[in-house]
């Protein structure tokens, strides 16, 4: 890996930012921040291999990560007084889908936290028309979000962040803001961000210039574009005792404050919907670089596009009431079938929903399915056909995996790589024409099962799966579900002890002048050595399975002396839905 030099640090010793800038000196401060430009730092790290459209530097930059394999990832999360749509579901899907890429094919760890915003103008609304309070309102519709998401079989973040669970340390964040000079407290009792004072420094995702008129202000705010980071307490809201009265957090300073109380000043990765870009994230830069005094906070934003209801340039969404709930869509249609559905994009792209774009997404699918079933057909003798062309079929297979590697690498092209899966199966289609007599040639069966093995496993890295048998319940599915659970637990425990029962390793010491015994340690050691290599995979697929089932609220856990692994269920899925 080639290690990257970035300007950072130079740039903030010529403006006199560095670590140890003290808080007298915000006048010098101010001066040096309007003179900046808004230029994108390449950060120091290592290449990850992939090339990602940065909405930063507005064009696609190689991913540097601070760490070697490791991305530190903050994902805002979603505001939790009502049912998640399907808007939310396409952008927290697409997101999984990268992640699951930066996982499976470039062998990244991703380290991922989402805030949760469960305190917000909309949720005190909503629980006062609800007669509750805001706070079980928010707790109400959190794990109906995270049951949507496992239904979706969106991967968990590493940890969810509560906005309410972090409010001294928001308090905190702003005291330090206030007194590097860009925010400034009221007589009312809220706290802006001084905007003008941030001078060019401002826009870094946007446009948008401080410099340009403001709009009115009927406010107790200097200016137009500044924004609260503290908001003052209404009568009878829930609230928090701060250095500024009672109050409660603005929106853009959450995700500041706890990205940062997890990551530092150091985040590789910030996602979030389009929408997001201004005013959340351009704000969140504005405010976490003041406070940590740092030349660029954020090294890569990626933000995906709107989804749009056929015939309408709008976004869905809870405003304009033509959204869909996800617990809707899945009454109709499954999470593979949505997963394809934003496969075929790139996930940058708006896209247009409608049930004719499901059902090319359905019949993908299909096609899909029926080619693994005749392949499967085919190696185990009960699809005859004329001798195959194994050496076209095994280019065509080594083809498709560098093409996809290659889409991936690209700013995450999967509508390419499903492209290249497709036109791999096209072609192995074309020899799998069935004859009515056996000539009795020998059958290709080792191409074949590469091939579905391929494809397997590139949907299931991605999040979808293939399998032929579906458990289909009735009754008292739940308990039905747990036995079912159960077994499948205890299969993956066997193959894992199995994997791991392994004849120990030869002793080195040996007595001097017995060299038969020394050779044959070291068959003993060469054996162990391929058997090793041999049974990785299958702990890879056990390792797969758990966090499969950790999708869907359902881990698993070992026990100390070795049992059946313990089952700890977070709402996992009836069958029904």
């Amino acid at each position: 890996m080639t290690m990257l030099r970035g300007a950072a640090a130079a740039v903030a010793r010529r403006c006199g930012l560095g670590a140890g800038s003290g808080g007298g000196k915000v006048a010098a401060r101010r001066c040096c921040s309007a003179a900046r430009r808004r230029e994108w730092v390449p950060p120091v790290g290592r290449d990850s291999g992939i090339m990602a459209y940065n909405s930063r530097s507005r064009t696609k930059e190689p991913l540097v990560l601070a760490k070697d394999r490791v991305a530190t990832w903050y994902s805002c999360g979603p505001t939790v007084y009502d049912h998640a749509h399907l808007g939310h579901a396409c952008s927290y899907v697409r997101f999984d889908i990268i992640r699951r890429i930066m996982t499976k094919f470039f062998g990244i760890e991703v380290i991922m936290v989402m805030g949760i915003t469960d305190i917000d103008d909309k949720i005190i609304k909503r629980a006062n028309e609800m007669n509750m309070s805001p706070v079980a309102l928010a707790r109400i519709y959190e794990e109906d979000f995270k049951q949507d998401m496992a239904a979706l079989k969106v991967l968990p973040p590493t940890a969810y962040m509560r906005v309410t669970e972090n409010i001294p340390q928001i308090i905190s964040f702003i005291e330090t803001v206030i007194a590097n000079g860009q925010a400034y407290a009221t007589s009312q009792g809220n706290v802006y961000f001084d905007v003008k004072s941030w001078g060019k420094r401002y826009g870094v995702l946007t446009t948008i210039s401080p410099d340009t008129p403001d709009e009115a202000v009927n406010t107790d705010k200097r200016y137009g574009k500044d924004f609260a980071l503290w908001k003052a307490a209404k009568p009878q809201e829930l609230s928090w005792t701060s250095p500024w009265g009672k109050g409660r957090p603005g929106w853009h300073i959450e995700c500041s404050t706890i990205s940062s109380a997890v990551f530092g000043k150091q985040l590789d990765i910030h996602t979030g919907g389009i929408d997001l870009a201004f005013p959340h994230h351009e704000n969140e830069i504005a405010q976490c670089e003041v406070y940590h005094q740092c030349e660029q906070w954020g090294n890569y934003f990626l933000h995906s596009g709107h989804l749009h209801v056929k015939g309408s340039q709008e976004k869905m969404s809870k405003s304009l009431k033509n959204y869909v709930t996800v617990k809707d869509f899945l009454k109709k249609f499954s999470s593979d079938q949505f997963r394809m559905y934003c496969l075929r994009s790139r996930y940058s792209s708006a896209v247009e929903f409608s049930d004719e774009s499901m059902d090319d997404a359905k019949n993908l699918l299909q096609a899909i399915s029926s080619f693994i079933k005749d392949a499967n057909a085919y190696i185990k003798g009960q699809l005859i056909c004329d001798p195959v062309r194994e050496d076209i079929l095994w280019e065509r297979l080594a083809s498709t995996k560098v093409t996809v590697k290659a889409s991936f690498a690209d700013d995450f092209d999967t509508s390419r790589a499903v492209a290249a899966i497709m036109d791999l199966i096209h072609h192995g289609n074309r020899q799998l024409k069935a004859v009515t007599k056996d000539t009795g040639s020998p059958r290709s069966s080792v191409v074949y099962g590469s091939i579905i093995s391929y494809i397997e496993g590139f949907f299931n890295a991605l999040g979808m799966s293939f399998e032929e048998r579906q458990v289909a319940v009735k009754g008292d599915s739940s308990a039905v579900l747990s036995n079912v659970i159960d077994e499948l637990v205890q299969f993956r425990t066997k193959v894992r002890h199995y994997a791991l029962a392994l004849p120990e390793a030869a002793e080195t010491v040996l007595v001097e002048g017995d060299a038969g015994a020394k050779g044959s340690k070291r068959e003993e050691n060469e054996k162990r050595q391929q058997l090793m290599g041999e049974r990785r995979p299958l702990l890879e697929a056990c390792d797969s399975l758990r966090e499969n089932l950790a999708a869907f609220g359902i881990h698993i856990k070992k026990l100390c002396c070795g049992g059946c692994p313990d089952l700890a269920f977070a709402n996992p899925r009836s069958p029904a839905n």
